[in-house]
């Protein structure tokens, strides 16, 4: 699931709106085991184009 999660946030990182919607949803699909993982992921390949919004719903790494 956290593959298709990843899939989705990069087709939509052209927007702020759709980003935060994503994210948002793609939060609730995967496993907490995966989410230190996955907030690497984020700030590594968003963490310029939406600081504001990574910092919204991670803790700032």
């Amino acid at each position: 699931m956290i593959e298709y999660v990843k899939t989705i946030l990069q087709k939509v990182s052209f927007s702020a709106y759709l980003f935060e919607r994503e994210l948002k949803k793609g939060l609730k699909l995967i496993l907490p085991s995966e989410l230190e993982g996955f907030r690497d992921w984020c700030y590594d390949m968003f963490g310029k184009v939406h600081p504001s919004t990574l910092n919204r719903y991670f803790q700032p790494v």
